[in-house]
């Protein structure tokens, strides 16, 4: 869970003000960047407070009750300090008792209320509330968009919606089903993206490796040429895209779909880094089955196995659930076997959280939360172990690192990440000071270094 606020556009005279919130996931991220490029484009300002803005608007998050909780307090906040507040996001596609708008139920002095992937209705609802200026300056509006990370990565959102319908999940009742993005679009924005500076692409979806399925891959025009909307053919244009501007390309929510195989000597070459987000939320066979999840432990590991043969320096990571319904003790037990032997190098895990309207709240067997939460931190303790094991091969290693934080030019040391590293959500190699004077560090940029330490998830590396 994250909270951005839009930084602040270069004040012109009466230019309206808007205030700007996103919370959530990447995917909500870049429907908040698309927004905002169009705000931009139409000539209205952002501004970092609430109080100062003529109208607020909050892209918020619904999936776990924390989050709810979260995106109801700043819609709150926000109408307490503004009182002109637009509201859009997963949140504003639940329901609430009764069957009345969530939002609006708890809230309902907010001025509008969408869901999420809605630009223009975000924009119908402003142009109605705070009419936009006579004269929009689009030429003020950099190609790539407004974004809100910074400079040297950004998040490239190639589909929307999910197929599956696991049982914990309420994401495609809010999102609806898979819309892969038009393959030519994709791979403009990411030029648009690589030309701007922006030194990793990190690849997001609710499932990635289904893009095109929707579309039955059909071919489309990408530079004059035939692209099939495929994962594999995009990622293979987008490597190609990245070497040219010396950047990564990193992918996130892969399921482990026999097709995934295909990628792994595009990550051997380098075109693609040797990285996999796979979400596999469980490893017992009948934990699964009651997940409704679209995969099975032993041909994980199989493929696990399969995997690191084709790409050695492969690093996976990905989440898991402990505590669903149902969960006995020999199944959590079968869970913690699966993380050791399949050698995961990040782990995340959550205690299982009933969500409004999601099948699995009819499910029998309902865990305590005292014992969901033991589980989820045995788990951790568990894979925090295989974590570490794993980042100990990294002593004496050297290692590229993209920076993120280097004050004085580096000579005080600074902080990066490597390949097996996503940003926010994995950890980050603690840089030394330069041993030579003439060596500096600037974010954006990449240095060598070699590894001389595994502190917990994190890398203590010296910049050569």
């Amino acid at each position: 869970m994250t909270a951005d606020l839009a930084p602040a556009s270069p004040p012109t005279s009466a230019a309206p003000r808007i205030g700007f919130v996103s919370l959530g996931c990447p995917k909500a991220l870049t429907d908040s960047e698309l927004i905002l490029t169009q705000l931009s484009a139409e000539g209205y300002q952002t501004h970092k407070s609430f109080a100062g803005a003529d109208l607020v608007v909050v892209n918020t998050c619904g999936f776990i009750d924390d989050a709810v909780r979260e995106s109801l307090d700043t819609i709150g906040e926000a109408l307490a300090e503004n009182g002109k507040v637009i509201v859009t996001g997963c949140l504003g596609a639940r329901t609430g008792e009764g069957g009345e708008n969530l939002v609006r139920q708890t809230h309902p002095k907010v001025l509008a209320v969408t869901g999420p992937h809605a630009t223009q209705e975000v924009m119908d609802a402003i142009h109605q509330h705070l009419p936009k200026p006579h004269d929009p300056f689009v030429d003020l509006v950099p190609a790539q968009g407004i974004k809100l990370t910074p400079k040297h990565y950004a998040y490239l959102k190639i589909s929307e919606g999910c197929n599956h319908r696991c049982t914990f999940c309420i994401i495609p009742s809010m999102r609806g089903d898979l819309f892969s993005r038009p393959v030519g679009d994709v791979l403009g924005e990411a030029k648009r993206l690589f030309e701007s500076g922006v030194k990793e692409l990190l690849v997001v979806s609710q499932d990635t490796s289904a893009y095109g399925v929707d579309v039955k891959y059909r071919t489309g025009f990408w530079d004059g040429q035939p692209v099939k909307t495929r994962l594999l053919d995009l990622c293979q244009r987008l490597g190609e895209l990245a070497r040219g501007h010396k950047a990564w390309v990193r992918l996130h929510y892969v399921y482990p779909y026999p097709s995934v195989d295909d990628l792994l000597p595009l990550m051997a070459e380098g075109l693609i880094l040797p990285y996999l987000d796979v979400p596999f939320q469980h490893a017992h066979p009948e934990v699964l089955r009651r997940m409704k999840r679209p995969a099975s432990a032993e041909k994980v590991l199989e493929r696990l196995l399969a995997w690191r043969q084709a790409c050695p320096e492969l690093v996976v990571r990905s989440t898991f659930i402990a505590g669903f319904p149902g969960e006995t003790r020999e199944q959590f037990e079968h869970l913690l076997d699966f993380v050791r032997e399949a050698q995961i190098d990040r782990a995340g895990c959550f205690a299982y959280s009933p969500v409004d309207g999601a099948p699995a709240n009819a499910l029998d067997g309902a865990l305590p939360q005292e014992e969901r939460e033991a589980r989820r931190a045995e788990f951790m303790a568990v894979a925090e172990q295989v974590s570490v094991q794993r980042l100990q091969r990294r002593v004496g290693q050297t290692l590229q690192v993209l920076i993120d934080h280097a004050p004085a030019l580096g000579r005080r040391g600074g902080r990066g990440r490597s390949y097996a590293d996503a940003p926010e959500i994995d950890g980050i190699v603690h840089l030394l000071p330069p041993n030579k004077a003439s060596k500096t560090l600037k974010v954006g940029e990449f240095t060598r270094a070699v590894v001389v330490e595994a502190r917990g998830h994190d890398l203590v590396a010296q910049p050569v």
